[in-house]
């Protein structure tokens, strides 16, 4: 009997450890995913009011910065103002949306590549020469200006390009958290003159008094900076970068939440992607963590790269080419390929972006994959919606919940599987909604957003036109 005890004493164990190997597969696979939901504990759901900086265990790199959410504990902004309410964010990730919709399709009217541009469902009220609208979701890291270096924490963008920060004399300036930069106090820094190619290089310029070169970038929530174009030492992590161009911002209005500026990582010639071509030959990558009380990373360069990437390639389209496009083929939910038409992605395009919150789909897609959903979460009492989030449940009373898992199909046979905390955007423990929306029209291109990229590797080789993820880059 002692041994037949011990006997299945052990088998259960077995049983155990091969049931855990079943509950934490890879993120990233070249098939489909085997598992079909996941086993949440919903305290996890929520987040948590001090920061859990976790050692960074990825390979080091002299250009590697660490990644905050700029309205989590972990970031120096947030004891300096006031968090926006969940409609708020969701608001101004719209206007984001609109703004790169709007963007699309001004190029393509303009290109000749649509017949009649007015019968978009988009308003007309966008800007028509804007950059994205900045939301409020979004990711800092802190970088160095000048000689001496002065620190500044700034939103990093893929879906812009010119970097800037806000500059003395300063007409019209908002409100940030460290001090603005007086770039006379810098040995390094230099004015650029309106006759250079880097100043014909700006979607918008102009000439001072003194014909140095001005810029202007409008995003589409109305925020706007405007200043002169100038050169200076950049400084990341270890790395110095001499006579980077970016702008030096003497008016300076909207919504950048006391954040000190922005870093451009778009495909334009004024990015720093392309600005440090012949040092980090156009690469670089991040992870953004699952929760704000997380960090991640973002490095330039492919030195301390994850192992373990796969990739798919990376797209162009012609109309906005400062956008990191990819072909999204498929969409998986609870390890069920959804039956979707890959032309329903593939005609308007998607695009990864850092920026956007909430990945937007086709209708099709969406309709498809909220249906999907709704029929594995029949268990759990429907929430009413949140902003563009129609799809939302209430887990009061419930100490765990099982969540279909989300498999994204890329063109290569890749397949990411978004972490759970991707799947679920929870304003509260009774209203937690499904992470995704619908475009309002077939033709608009699909994003794919910050949320469900987290805990991803996420390599950008704009070289080799190329884009990998890796699992568990970081927590």
């Amino acid at each position: 009997m002692a041994s037949s005890s011990s006997f299945y004493r052990c088998f259960h164990a077995f049983l155990l450890f091969s049931f855990l190997l079943v509950e934490k597969p890879s993120l990233v696979s070249a098939g489909a995913p085997a598992r079909k939901h996941h086993l949440v504990d919903v305290e996890s759901l929520l987040p948590a009011s001090s920061c859990s900086d976790v050692p960074d265990t990825t390979a080091a790199s002299t250009s590697k910065l660490k990644v905050v959410h700029r309205h989590g504990p972990c970031s120096t902004l947030t004891p300096h103002q006031a968090k926006p309410s969940h409609v708020d964010l969701l608001h101004l990730d719209q206007s984001r949306v609109d703004s790169i919709h709007h963007r699309a399709i001004t190029a393509a009217a303009a290109a000749g590549h649509l017949p009649n541009p007015a019968a978009s469902t988009l308003s007309s009220s966008v800007p028509a020469n804007t950059g994205s609208a900045l939301g409020t979701g979004n990711y800092v890291v802190t970088v160095g200006l000048g000689t001496p270096k002065k620190d500044f924490s700034v939103v990093f963008d893929t879906g812009s390009d010119l970097t800037w920060t806000q500059c003395v004399p300063c007409s019209t300036c908002y409100t940030q958290q460290d001090p603005i930069y007086d770039p006379t106090q810098s040995s390094t820094y230099a004015n650029i003159s309106c006759s250079s190619d880097y100043c014909n290089e700006l979607d918008q310029s102009s000439c001072s008094s003194s014909s140095t070169c001005l810029y202007q970038v409008l995003y589409g929530d109305n925020s706007q900076t405007q200043g002169s174009l100038v050169s200076d030492t950049l400084t990341l992590a270890a790395d110095s970068i001499p006579n980077f161009r970016y702008g030096c911002g003497h008016e300076n209005t909207g919504l950048f939440g006391k954040s000190d500026g922005l870093l451009g990582l778009g495909r334009d010639s004024v990015s720093i992607v392309s600005q440090t071509a012949q040092r980090y030959n156009k690469v670089f990558s991040y992870c953004l963590p699952s929760k704000s009380s997380y960090t991640g990373f973002l490095q330039l360069g492919a030195g301390g790269a994850a192992g373990g990437l796969q990739y798919t390639p990376m797209q162009t389209n012609p109309n906005v080419p400062s956008f990191y496009f990819i072909k999204l083929v498929g969409i998986s939910v609870g390890a069920q390929r959804l039956p979707i038409q890959p032309t329903t992605f593939t005609a308007p395009g998607t695009l990864l972006d850092s920026g956007t919150v909430i990945s937007r789909l086709p209708p099709a897609a969406y309709a498809a994959l909220r249906s999907r959903f709704s029929q594995l979460m029949t268990r759990y009492p429907k929430a009413p919606a949140l902003s563009i989030l129609d799809t939302c449940y209430d887990f009061t009373g419930y100490k765990t919940v099982k969540v279909p898992t989300i498999g994204l199909l890329f063109d290569g046979g890749l397949t990411v599987n978004v972490d759970f905390t991707g799947i679920l955007y929870v304003a509260s423990v009774s209203q937690a909604c499904l992470a995704f929306a619908g475009n309002g029209d077939p033709g608009d291109v699909g994003i794919i957003g910050n949320v469900q990229q987290r805990r991803l590797s996420v390599f950008y080789d704009a070289a080799n036109l190329k884009i990998g993820f890796g699992a568990n880059g970081c927590s």
